[in-house]
């Protein structure tokens, strides 16, 4: 109001002055006077105060009350019974009290309005009781305000006050709706222990000392957006049974929420942090919203329980972040939080699905013996200095698709899946898992990258094992690889894995994969299976789950072979089984490698684009010797073709009997050198029973030799030649392949 303003009353005008001060004195007249109580002659304020009694509505706006002049307007309302001033319906607007205003104990039991009132001194209201609705809007307190154990019944409005001095509202009750918006705090305030049953509105309000609402209560809504605490906001062991609202809030100094509870929705949406943030043991029962909050400090969440949807999305932490022993019984939301120092999530439970998509860890991120409920989505993460992740327990998936990690790293998870889809690593990794099926498929790496299995249970720093209560006994703790799909396997080193279901094709420089211990590769049907009229039967040895996924999409597939997502054909899996072989060949494992080349010669066997003869010949080596691979299968084609030599030999290859040799010549008349001609009888073909003991003898005999490419020197007729000769070609040739396949099974 304008100081020459004419109030909106009847006014007292006293002392005024037409140059000066046209409007003098702003009093309200007493009723029936031209005077306000402060001028009213005494005769005329002493007959106006024994109209008075306890209880009664008095209007005394625009006055300047001096402290005897307020005593004696007090002490004439006074309540006989209790000693305490008591008002009806009480109108201040515009007042001004010089000294200390004290309304101790005053029970204002009407309306009661301050509005635009000036206190130069102290205010005293402690336990005073306002069982009408409380107007302080604009009033300013110049000197110290005190409300201590003040009861408001309806609602109390403190929009627009000024408070120069402390303010105190300790243990105050205000039953109704409060309201401080735009109020300025110049010191510092206290509502501790303060109860708000119906909402607070402190919205923009400014506190520019400390501010203390430690031990309060907020049975309605609590609304602090957005107000300004430029010296530290104590919230501690605060309660918020309503909505406790705090966006865009900004807190300068230290903000205290330690062992604070929020039971309907907790919003601190854009608010900002510029000190440490304490919100230790808090308990959120409803909805904790943090999106894009800014915590230039150290937050500290340790303890924290949320138990619903916890939302830190797009949060900017600039000193460390710790969440030690933290529990998100609800949904956890980080995505797109960044971490400009250490993110401590040590011990920490997620309940159910943790986010932190497109997040950014420019500081360590531990997650030591953290356990997920659900699955921990760190998808398209960075990690620009953490060295280490883990060990940690996640009952579902852990996503690391599209996540950069700028330096050396150890990742230890104990979890069902790891997803790695296009993840890059700009250093030395190492990946050690349990329980887990890892999708590698596009992953990046320049460095050497390690993917193992963990025998055992993970250990802690402090030397205790990681717990596994998430995986009952019976899940087995190996770890699968389910594709290695586009990735650069020149630098890459996998450990005791299952890679029975691994798809491999389409990895580059697979010849250069390491394996070490114990890695497990799928393996053919076993049995025999009936196609149509004939038996199928397939050789042990080690198969690539693509194959199976081929086979098992051919007609008339025997059981055994098994459906996948794999498409690759014989021609993208041949060159897979190629390079296998030579990693194989490279670890000096022979025996191992051995398989790849049968998977090889498989692929090219039943590839489109060889040619027919090439096939055929592929056919024979297979069928003859399993690609020189199977002992057993030349050994059995050799005792077939030495027993068909013999049946044959025996047949038609001896002669009936054997030739005998006759000498001829002629003796000369007169003596001299006699002439002789050895001849030979042709040898004669059999004829009576062929298949003696003797018989088989000499054929076993000429068949023996043939093998080891010897002459028999047994009398043969035109047909047993033709049979030694085809024995001597084909019987070493499976008697070589037989020594192959012994050799390739057992070469080191």
């Amino acid at each position: 109001m304008s100081r020459y303003a004419l109030p909106a009353w009847p006014h007292c005008a006293y002392g005024a002055d037409p140059a000066a001060d046209p409007v003098g004195c702003r009093g309200i007249n007493v009723p029936g006077h031209t005077a306000c109580f402060a001028h009213l002659a005494d005769p005329d304020r002493n007959a106006y105060l024994s109209s008075l009694a306890p209880g009664a509505s008095i209007d005394h706006r625009g006055i300047t009350f001096t402290p005897p002049l307020l005593n004696v307007l007090l002490d004439t309302l006074r309540d006989p019974t209790t000693g305490h001033p008591r008002l009806g319906e009480a109108r201040f607007e515009g007042a001004t009290f010089e000294g200390d205003a004290g309304f101790e104990s005053a029970t204002f039991e009407g309306v009661t309005r301050f509005e635009g009132a000036t206190f130069e001194g102290a205010a005293w209201f402690g336990s005073a009781t306002f069982e009408g609705d409380a107007w302080f809007r604009s009033t300013t307190f110049k000197g110290d305000a005190w409300f201590r154990s003040t009861t408001f019944k309806g609602d109390a409005w403190f929009r627009s006050a000024t408070f120069r001095g402390h303010v105190g509202f300790r243990s105050a009750t205000f039953e109704s709706d409060a309201g401080f918006g735009s109020a300025i705090f110049e010191t510092h305030v206290s509502f501790a222990s303060a109860i708000f049953e119906g909402d607070a509105w402190f919205e923009p309000t400014t506190f520019k000392g400390v501010a203390r609402f430690v031990s309060a209560i907020f049975k309605g809504d609590a609304c602090f957006e957005p107000t300004t605490f430029e010296g530290d906001a104590q919230f501690e062991s605060a309660t918020f049974e309503g909505d406790a609202r705090f966006e865009s809030a900004t807190f300068e100094g230290v903000t205290g929420f330690e062992e604070a509870t929020f039971k309907g929705v907790a919003r601190f949406e854009s608010a900002t942090c510029k000190g440490v943030a304490w919100f230790e043991g808090a308990t959120f029962e409803g909805i904790a919203w943090f999106g894009s909050a800014a915590f230039e400090g150290d937050a500290w969440f340790s303890s924290a329980t949320f138990a619903d949807v916890a939302q830190f999305g797009s949060a900017t932490f600039g000193g460390a972040a710790l969440f030690r022993s933290a529990t998100f019984q609800g949904g956890a939301g980080f995505w797109s939080a960044t971490f400009e120092g250490m993110a401590l999530f040590n011990s920490t439970t997620f309940g159910s699905d943790a986010r932190f998509e497109s997040t950014i860890f420019e500081g360590d991120a531990r997650f030591e013996s953290a356990t997920f409920g659900g699955d921990a989505l760190l998808e398209s993460a960075t990690f620009t200095n953490a060295d280490q992740l883990g060990p940690f327990a996640c009952v579902g998936r852990v996503v690391l698709s599209g996540a950069a990690f700028g330096g050396p790293m150890t990742l230890s998870f104990a979890a069902r899946r790891l997803e790695c889809r296009r993840t890059r690593w700009s250093s030395t990794a190492e990946i050690r898992l349990r329980y887990a099926t890892v999708d590698f498929a596009h992953a990046v790496f320049e460095y050497p990258l390690t993917i193992a299995a963990e025998p055992d249970r993970f250990v802690l720093n402090n030397g205790r094992p990681l717990g596994e209560d998430l995986f009952p006994s019976a899940y087995d703790p190996g770890v699968r690889v389910a594709s290695l799909r586009g990735v650069d396997a020149a630098h890459l080193v996998l450990a005791d894995l299952d890679l029975s279901e691994c798809l491999f094709t389409g990895t580059v420089h697979l010849d250069r994969l390491r394996l070490e211990g114990a890695c497990i590769f799928d393996a053919a049907p076993p049995a025999v299976h009936w196609r149509r009229w004939r038996p199928v039967r397939f050789t042990e040895r080690r198969v690539l789950a693509e194959e199976h996924h081929w086979r098992a999409r051919q007609p008339g597939a025997v059981p055994g072979w098994v459906h996948g997502t794999g498409r690759a054909g014989p021609l993208q899996l041949a060159p897979v089984y190629r390079a296998l072989r030579k990693a194989f060949e490279d670890g000096k494992h022979e025996p191992g490698a051995a398989d790849f080349y049968y998977g090889e010669m498989e692929m090219r066997r039943h590839a489109d684009d060889i040619p027919r003869s090439e096939r055929g010949l592929l056919t024979a080596y297979w069928a003859l010797s399993g690609y020189g691979l199977r002992a057993s299968r030349a050994l059995a084609w050799l005792g077939a073709a030495m027993l068909v030599t013999i049946v044959l030999l025996m047949a038609f290859g001896l002669t009936q009997d054997t030739p005998k040799q006759t000498a001829t010549g002629t003796v000369p008349a007169g003596g001299g050198k006699v002439t002789f001609e050895i001849d030979k009888d042709d040898p004669q073909n059999p004829t009576g029973d062929r298949f003696t003991g003797k018989r088989f003898e000499k054929a076993l005999n000429v068949t023996l030799n043939s093998v080891v490419f010897r002459a028999s020197g047994q009398d043969l007729t035109t047909a047993g030649t033709y049979i030694e000769m085809t024995s001597r070609l084909s019987e070493p040739i499976l008697l070589g392949l037989a020594v192959l396949a012994v050799r390739n099974r057992v070469k080191r």
